[in-house]
Formats: structure tokens, sequence, C-alpha cells
């Protein structure tokens, strides 16, 4: 026995080998989420803790290991024996640091990363990967599309296929049971319904077994599929389907090849007759099993008593949630009889030979239920002498049990009590071979079910004996193959005369896959017999798909990636698929060229199953062609690669200020500069629409003064990068140059965020010294040493329009600017005892004020292209003396990283100017030297 301790407390497991009369603490250093027991070894136990870490144990708890981190909740895996050789070997979802999820493999003690093994190639969908029995199943979604797919017996992974118009949104795996896939599909025009498909042993092809069957969502948000897996009998599965708004449900004895409505009772519980005609009445069932493992579902079967069902459900044209019974069907569900007017929690002891009944209620009770002959009649019985609030009911493990352990309390303030109730007492012998009965399994009549006659040995009911170990099915003899022991092959349809003709999206010519084994392949009947049915002769031959020689020239011939997309990142493989509708796949030879210089050839389709796989080094558009040949004829196809590297930053360069109707250059500069086919998406002024453009640099005017943002979207790949920046656009301003204390320059890290801070504090400092509003000032801190500014006056106006400054006012206002400035009025405290002071520069010989109010805009520009010449002339020196050689192009990218993350940095009301923060039309000489020293 183990038991865990309240996490809240302590994390402990408390583990006793003598059946809980001593326990042995054992402390954990992380807290249990969930356990998962090893199907076989028992003293194998996986653990997940709170924090998404997966541990091992091989001793019972006693000691634990750490697997993996990062593990997906409910997504690993113990190996299924049989499919894995090493009993040992774990599977899991794990999440990459990035986001990602992928699908490992390891060994339970030896779970290094060397030791680590990733059998579905790049990334899978978070909270997808399921292993079950032969199968694992991943999803992959690409374009906007769910994309599935399944390794059976741990091959190589395969794209399942639907009919090719399911387009699927959602799909559940329902049973692996023989060597096949029962799946719940909701396709694209379904909302609460599912379709059931079917699949081929692998597991790849899937065909169409019963549409619109009822689902739901759980208690915690998870999809309920109303279909139900009959426990004992393979191939019995009962649905609800909807029918016009209304739920009725059928019964399938052969995996969904054909389906019929329940059988209502002869009699109710009282003996009355139920007048209740098929098709128009039947019986409707509640097929939700449940999520509590301590309480029992609305329906219940057991692998050892094959023929008995218990379930709740009503009478009636549709399934009700009203007027609810309990039935049971001794027969494998082909007759039923009432046994309850309300529901009851049933559980199986002694091989179904013992049926337990306890009633659903949340009042407390006493009393349970037994019946010895299959619920035809009921004993009463007390289990505890104080009523008790019943929380659930647990079946002790075995198959020769007849103990139960009933738990719950006795208030809502008292302790859990666990009744525990032994059964054998009520026999007095164990069953011998006179007291069973032979009971053959049937479908209305019809003894061949799943192309075999299977007869059981059942307890006569008048016998009160104790069965014991389980003695299964007595006899199995198999029949004749008709047309119903076959369903409808992939691609085809079953029609209203019966007949499998195919979908009108199909060729019947294609080539299956499995062709390429042998020198030749199955050409369909249109028919295949349904998995795990075991009817011999008959019409088997006429329906089994025929071995064909290849004979037929190439057609239908594609290329694409194996994720489905156009692009591939620059120095990582692509995996290219080669496709062929048909053709003589053995004698066929393939011709690839990557379009990069590279080519390849294969002699046949066989040995490209797995892809071609191929390392581009360059970017740009690669036109990848793929030739066919055989004696017959031959095909081509071409696919246009997009191959980028991923890019990091955008950077948009445009003026601080320009003038009214002037053209302005905005240039958008990437990091790196190369990086493949590339699309801009421009936003300006008030322009509701964007402009598109392949280059990275547009020309654009204003019209209106003011504020104006403009935004730049740079689409590489899968990627989206976006720079904005703000502009001011007026007639008529005023420029000058400052320069400051030399011991600024100390202190400059000359990056964006540094230049920004200053900007403000030298804004504040000059508002402070003149009391000129903050609404005229616009300061940029310029990149590069010494330290430099630009100081800009606007004529800022109120929202009205009214009270615009005059040309007049911007030269008083500049005047008082530089009377300020050269009175050493300007100064701020950049750090406690370090005072800066603000002057006003005279590098140039161009004037630093414009007093002529025609030609304020050109003699701006002619003051800027002067100082970028200057600044242009210092980075060349600077990189030059800094570093030599080589050098130059490891210093230079880093000076462009810091230059590259600039952002603009907006002022605390609407009624300041934005403070900007860009580069100027000097930086980008820098870049173009930089770029040239690159190339060299």
């Amino acid at each position: 026995i183990m038991l865990l301790t309240d996490p809240e407390i302590e994390s402990s497991l408390l583990i006793s080998s003598d059946e809980g009369a001593t326990y042995q603490k054992y402390r954990l250093n992380f807290y249990i989420q969930s356990l998962l027991f090893h199907p076989k070894q028992e003293d194998w136990i996986l653990a997940y803790s709170q924090d998404q870490k997966l541990y091992s144990s091989a001793e019972f708890g006693r000691r634990w290991q750490l697997i993996q981190e990062g593990v997906v909740p409910n997504r690993f895996y113990w190996s299924v024996m049989g499919s894995n050789k090493e009993p040992d070997l774990v599977h899991l979802e794990a999440r990459t640091v990035d986001g990602h999820s992928q699908y490992l493999t390891c060994r339970m003690q030896n779970c290094t990363e060397a030791n680590r093994n990733k059998p579905f190639p790049g990334y899978i969908d978070p909270d997808s990967l399921i292993v079950q029995d032969d199968y694992v199943f991943v999803q992959l979604t690409s374009g906007g599309r769910p994309h599935y797919y399944v390794s059976y017996r741990r091959n190589a992974f395969a794209q399942m296929k639907l009919p090719k118009y399911a387009l699927p949104k959602d799909m559940h795996v329902i049973s692996t049971d023989e060597n096949q896939v029962f799946a719940a599909v909701q396709e694209w025009n379904q909302n609460d319904t599912y379709n059931l498909y079917i699949s081929d042993t692998r597991g790849v092809y899937f065909t169409l077994a019963l549409e619109n069957v009822q689902s739901s969502r759980g208690p915690e948000g998870n999809i309920m599929i109303d279909l139900y897996e009959v426990a004992g009998i393979k191939g019995m599965f009962l649905a609800n389907k909807k029918i016009d708004n209304q739920v009725k449900t059928f019964i399938t004895y052969n995996k969904g090849r054909d389906w019929r409505l329940l059988q209502a009772p002869d009699t109710d519980l009282r003996g009355d007759p139920v007048h209740c005609l098929l098709p128009y009445c039947s019986l409707h069932l509640h097929l939700k099993v449940s999520e509590n493992p301590y309480t029992s579902g609305i329906i219940a079967s057991r692998d050892t008593a094959p023929s008995i069902i218990v379930a709740s459900g009503n009478i009636g044209s549709e399934l009700s949630d009203s007027d609810i019974s309990m039935f049971v069907s001794s027969d494998a569900g082909n007759t039923w009889r009432q046994i309850f007017e309300e529901e009851h929690s049933v559980l199986y002891l002694d091989q179904g030979g013992v049926l337990v009944a306890m009633k659903h209620t949340s009042l407390p009770i006493r009393h349970l239920w037994l019946s010895f002959d299959e619920g035809r009649s009921w004993s009463k019985y007390s289990f505890t002498s104080i009523p008790l609030f019943v929380d659930g009911v647990l079946g002790e493990p075995g198959e020769e049990t007849l103990i139960m352990t009933v738990f719950g309390h006795f208030s809502h303030r008292s302790e859990w009590q666990l009744v525990k109730v032994d059964y054998k007492s009520i026999f007095d012998r164990r069953c011998a071979e006179e007291d069973y009965r032979p009971w053959q399994l049937h479908s209305q009549g019809e003894a061949c079910i799943m192309g075999a006659k299977r007869i059981y040995k059942k307890r006569k009911s008048e016998r009160k004996c104790m069965q014991g170990k389980y003695a299964g099915a007595m006899e199995s003899e198999p029949c004749v193959c008709t047309e119903a022991d076959f369903d409808c092959d992939y691609g085809y349809e079953r029609h209203s005369n019966g007949q499998c003709l195919p979908a009108f999206w199909f060729n019947p010519s294609s080539l299956s896959k499995d062709c390429s084994l042998g020198q030749s392949y199955l050409n369909s009947t249109g028919y295949r017999k349904v998995v795990s049915n075991n009817c011999t002769d008959g019409v088997r031959e006429q329906y089994t798909a025929k071995p064909q020689k290849p004979g037929k020239a190439p057609r239908g011939l594609r290329i694409v990636t194996a994720d489905g997309k156009l692009t591939a990142e620059q120095g990582h493989n692509v995996t290219l698929m080669v496709q062929l509708e048909e053709g003589d796949v053995q004698r066929t030879l393939i011709q690839v060229d990557f379009g990069d210089g590279i080519a390849v050839s294969y002699v046949n389709l066989s040995s490209m199953e797995d892809g071609i796989k191929h390392v581009y080094h360059n970017v740009g558009i690669f036109r990848v062609t793929v030739q066919v040949d055989n004696s017959l004829g031959s095909d081509s196809a071409v696919l246009y690669l997009h191959v980028t590297c991923p890019l990091e930053h955008v950077h948009l360069s445009l003026p601080f200020v320009t003038t009214k109707n002037k053209e302005v250059n905005a240039t958008a500069v990437l990091w790196p500069s190369q990086v493949g086919t590339l699309t801009y998406v421009w936003w300006y002024g008030n322009n509701t629409e964007p402009l598109i453009t392949l280059e990275g640099s547009i020309s654009f005017k204003f019209t209106s003064e003011g504020m104006n943002t403009i935004t730049v979207q740079v689409s590489a790949g899968n990627a989206i990068l976006q720079d904005t920046k703000t502009i001011a656009v007026y007639e008529e301003f005023r420029s000058l140059r400052l320069s400051f204390s030399p011991n600024l320059d100390d202190y400059n890290p000359d990056i964006p965020e540094w230049r920004r801070d200053i900007s403000r504090v030298i804004k504040k400092s000059l508002v402070e010294a003149t009391g000129v509003p903050g609404q005229h000032i616009l300061v940029a801190v310029l990149p590069g040493l010494p330290t430099a500014a630009e100081l800009f006056v606007l004529p800022y106006q109120d929202l009205t329009g009214e009270n615009k400054r005059s040309a007049e006012d911007l030269e008083q206002i500049s005047e008082l600017l530089i009377h300020k400035l050269n009175q050493n009025s300007v100064h701020f405290e950049l750090k406690p005892g370090v005072q800066i002071l603000v002057h006003a520069a005279h590098l140039t010989a161009a004037p630093l004020v414009d007093l002529t109010p025609a030609h304020s805009g050109s003699a701006m520009l002619m003051l800027l292209s002067v100082v970028f010449v200057g600044l242009a002339v210092f980075v060349i020196y600077k990189f030059k003396r800094k570093i030599p050689g080589i050098n130059v192009y490891a210093q230079m990218q880093n000076e462009k990283e810091r230059e590259m993350v600039s952002r603009v940095s907006h002022t605390e009301s609407r009624a300041h100017i934005p403070q900007t923060e860009l580069r100027r039309p000097g930086q980008l000489i820098d870049e173009k030297v930089g770029c040239q020293l690159i190339g060299e």
C-alpha cells in the first residue's frame, strides 16, 4: 500500500508491505501531482511533480531519479510490451526553453541528453502526444490546419489520411484494439458532433464508420464523445448519434460496419407491457464514463463478463435527461431489462456472477442490492449500522475478488470512513463444470460476428456458486466470408445499393505507398476486410486487393516541403517530399535540382519515403525542380523555395523635423542586412490603408503641420518586426546646435536610452532658464562623441488652430534661448557634484539660427548636411584609428546593434511634443561605410 501525505504539510510517501499493519515514511524533495505505475513491473513508477518534472522509481517509491524537466501534464507513458524492446522505455512530451513541444523517448534510469531520442523530427503541437498500444500519435499544425501523424509499432511516422474534404478541426483517438484505430473527428462544418473513422492496420488510411456522434464538454472543459466500447467483446460499440436534432443510441458488432437502434424491453419493472416500435421508438442510453475512478459510470461492462451491460437511459423517440431508469442486458445488447427506476452505481464481483447496486443519492444510505442472476432479481442487504454519505466504491483488484470497499462519511464534519464488504460467506462452494451452460454471441440471431461464431460459458442463473477464475470463450469457429465482412476501402463510399464506389475526389488508379516494397502493388477492389475479422473463403478472394505489376508512365508528380511551408532557414535542414500519383515506381529515375548548384538522383521512390534533406547556405528564392522518368514517359514539377535568415532588428531612419510640402525620405535599416525575401508595410500621416513595397525606402510629403507618426513593418518569413518614429512638420522652424561641458563625455555610454533621458533633462533645463513653454522646444542628443545635441524651435499652436506663433515670435524665442545659453544660464546636475553646462555650439560656417523666414527650412538642411559630413569623417577616423584590420567588422557590429534598438519616447501629456530618438542621415553614411568594410 502506498499513501501520499498532504503536500500542504509535507512531501512524503508512506509505504506498507504488510497490508497496512506498519508503514515506513520516505521524504521527497518534490511535490507529487500524479503517479503512473508500470503495467507489468509492479515496483516501477513514474511521478509527475507540481513543477512539471518527471521522476522515476524502480523501488516502489523508496528512491527517485529525475527523468526530464518541462514535461507536459498527462503526456508521459510507459513503453508497451511487444512494441518496445526495452520495458523501461518512457515516452514523453517536453517543452523547450522557447516554448515549443517535442516528442522524446529515453530509459527510466538513464535519461541524459545523450541518451534521449526524438522519434518525430522537429516540433509538435503542444499537448498532442498519445502513446497507445502499437501506435504513437502526434499533431502538427501548418497553414492554419492540423495534420495528424501516426507511428505503427514504432516505425517511421506517416501522415494520417482522412477523406480529402474532411478538413478536421479536432481529433480524438477512441480505440486502438486489435491493430486498428478508431478515431472521432470533428470536421470543418460540425460544432457539437463528431464523425467516427476507422483505419487500416497501420493507422494511416481512414474510412467513415458513423456520422454526427453527439459530444459534450466535461466538468474540466475536456471533450466527451458519446461512444462506448463494450468490454469483453471486440468490435462492439454503442454510440449516440444526432439525427434531425434528436439523439438516438445505436449499436454495432463489427467495428462500425453496420449500426442499428436498440430494441426496448417488452415490459417495465412492474411487468406491464411497453409499447415501443422500431424505428420510431427505441431504448437510448447515457454513455458517459465516470472520470472519478471511485464511482461507477452510468454505463458499465467488464472483460470477464462479456455478455453483461448495465446502463442508465430511457425509452422513447430520443435520449432524454428525464425519466431515467437503469437497464441491464445479459445477451450483449440484443435484449434489455429494466432493473431500477432511479440511477444506481453498479459494481461487478466474481466475474459478473454478482452485481452490486448502490443508489445515486445525496442522502446517507445503509443498504445495497445484490443480484446473483445477471440482474433478473435483486436482494437488499445492509452494509452499515449507521447511514453513510457514500463518496465512492472500490472493487479489489484480481479476477477472483469478492471484496468491495465503500468509503464516505457519517456527517459533513466527520472523517472518512472505510467499510470493507466481503461476500465470500454468501457462497458455500465453488462452481463445477455442471454449473455452466453454453451461450452463443449473436446480433439479432446472426451468429457470425466479426467472421466467427463464438460460444461462451455462462453460469446457470439458478446456481449460487463462486465462479473464481474466468474460463473465457468456450470455442470459436470461423465463418464463410460474405459482403458484410468487408468495409469500403480508403477513397470509396458505400452507396444505397450497398456497393463501394470511388468518391468524386479519389483516383482509383493511384498507387498504394506499399507498392515500393515489392515488384508489384495491390490494386484495390474498393473493399477491405474489417480488421481482426476471422472469416475464410466465400467472397474473400473476390473482394481482396489484387497484386498488379506496375506499367504506367509517371503522372501527378508533386514536390512539397515536409511541413507544407514555402520557406526555410539558412543553414538549417529542409525536408522535401516527392509525391507521385501513379507510375512504375520500381523502374523510375528521379532527379532533383535544388536550385543552388546542387542536384541528386534516385533510382526509385522507396529510397525517398523519409524525404530529401538539404541545407541552403545562402538566402534567396531557389527554384527546386524534380524530373521523373521511366520507360513509358516522364513528368516534372517545380517548387519555389524562399530561404531566409532570422530578422533580428529593424530601425526606421528619418529626420526629426521637416518642412511642410517637402519630400521626406524614410529608410528601414535591417539587422542582419541580408535576410531573404522581404515585404515592407508603411503607415504615415493620416493614411488608413498602408503602403506596401518591396524596397526599404520611401519618399512622401506632409501637407499639414503638427506631429506625425510613421510606422514600418518588415515581414521576413514567419517573422514581422516593427519600428515607429515621430516627425515634426512645420512651414517654419529654427534650429540650433548645442554642446556641453567636456566632462559629460566621461559619462556618455552612447546608447539610445541614455540619449533620450539626457534630451529630456536638457529640455527641462531650457524651460526653467528661459520660461519658454515646452511645446516650442524639441531636443535630440546625437549619437557619437563628443556629445552634441540639436535644439529645434517649433511654432506650436493650440488645438483650435489659433494663437499660432509668427516668424517673429520664433526669432524672439531663438534669441532668448541663445542669450541664456551664452550666459551659461542653462545647466543641469548629472549626478551629485557633477554639473553640466549647455552651450550654443559654433562648429560650422552655417548660420545657427535662420533669420530669414522664407528660407528657414533650406538653411536647416544646409546645416544638417555639413554636420552629417563631419560626423561621417569622424566615424571613419574613429574606426580606422581604434581597430585596424579585420577587427573593424567586430567593432561595427557592436556599434550597430546598440544603435538598432532605438525607439520613440512620448511625453507626459498630449500638449507636449514627443521626444524622438533616431539616427540621422550622418549615421546612414556610417552604415554604408560599414557595409563596404564588411564586403571587403
